[in-house]
């Protein structure tokens, strides 16, 4: 298995990558959980949280995550997951099978369907949508033994898909990712920021500027930005 050089952020192990590529060698035979580290989770004090994240792969999604491993003398590119799931589908689909959990039943099955139609080899062994009831966890887990995914992607936010996938991961390994709002994404029920945010690293301003009700997570970025800057905390 190839090198990968990690840093600790408040406690939280940040693994840091020079291309996409390097990301998809690394992960190839791995059976552990993809965990997307941006400001928010970085400066989220949890020690649950923080215990999966270190336990498994945390890559930098945000700027903030990119920052702070520069802050340490470490390069990183930031890896978005939003576009990052498809990269791993169009790498290991001839290889790999998938299963695919979240959003609502309309979103999950439009996902699909495209998933299908981009990717003419992807085997998508099972699905359903994000909502859970009472007992769908014990069912969930035993199709995963019975269907044996390679990779299971899991989109519901954070930190409840991270709960989750820990809890599956103890009854059944494979590569999990969380996704957060992906397939909300990916099926057109929403947009991401144009491209221009998103090079800019101002994808979070975007956010604020389409939901000015994300204020108070946003700040969690600036009260960030400040302690590694300014304080050199972290």
């Amino acid at each position: 298995m190839q090198e990968i050089k990690c840093e600790v952020v408040n406690s939280k192990t940040i693994h840091a990558f020079k291309s996409k590529k390097e990301f998809l060698g690394f992960i190839r035979n791995q059976k552990k959980i993809l965990i997307a580290l941006n400001a928010e989770k970085l400066i989220k004090d949890d020690d649950e949280l923080t215990n999966i994240i270190n336990e498994n792969i945390g890559y930098p999604d945000g700027i903030g995550a990119v920052l702070a491993l520069k802050r340490k003398g470490t390069q990183s590119i930031k890896i978005a997951g939003a576009e990052f799931w498809l990269d791993i589908v169009e790498n290991f689909s001839d290889t790999k099978s998938f299963y695919i959990i979240g959003s609502n039943e309309d979103v999950i099955v439009k996902t699909v369907s495209k998933l299908k139609k981009q990717f003419k080899n992807i085997n998508i062994v099972g699905f359903r949508n994000g909502y859970l009831k009472l007992g769908d966890e014990k069912i969930l887990i035993q199709d995963f033994k019975e269907k044996k995914p390679d990779v299971i992607f899991i989109a519901m936010g954070s930190p409840k898909q991270e709960f989750l996938m820990r809890d599956f991961m103890n009854e059944y390994e494979a590569l999990y990712m969380g996704l957060g709002g992906s397939f909300d994404v990916y099926s057109g029920l929403k947009k991401r920021a144009p491209r221009i945010f998103i090079n800019l690293g101002l994808e979070w301003f975007y956010r604020l500027l389409k939901e000015p009700t994300r204020i108070s997570r946003q700040l969690n970025l600036v009260k960030f930005l400040y302690k590694i800057v300014f304080i050199k905390e972290y």
